[in-house]
């Protein structure tokens, strides 16, 4: 992965939208907190392969890292922290958000396959 392309990775949601797509969207803060503060929550979300169809998507500079929001129908799926992209040989739009030590802390994937069950996430 490499450093946000702002110009490409909009091109690219653009490219999806008015698509049946699968979105993959993880966000953790992982084991990490509790290791460092036994009193810290450790929390995430995690969704795969979730088939949804965008009217159109957005990613915007929030200083230092990125925005990025797909509109539904009825709502939207957003990730805040994202830092990285890559699109690779499927075709994917893969995004991850990575903290100071290079630790996962988001992802954003969107492609018009479904993801597989490997660990194929955030290559």
């Amino acid at each position: 992965m490499k450093a946000i392309e702002q110009e490409i990775v909009q091109n690219k949601i653009n490219d999806f939208a008015d698509k049946d797509v699968y979105v993959h969207l993880e966000t953790t803060n992982g084991a990490y907190a509790s290791h460092f503060n036994e009193n810290a929550y450790n929390v995430g979300a995690f969704i795969r392969n979730a088939k949804v169809r965008y009217q159109h998507g957005k990613i915007v500079s929030t200083g230092g890292s990125y925005r990025v929001g797909l509109k539904l129908d009825l709502g939207w799926v957003y990730a805040e922290g994202v830092t990285d992209f890559e699109i690779d040989d499927k075709d994917r739009l893969l995004m991850a958000g990575h903290d100071r030590e290079g630790r996962l802390m988001v992802a954003l994937e969107i492609s018009e396959t479904p993801f597989s069950n490997e660990a194929d996430v955030h290559e």
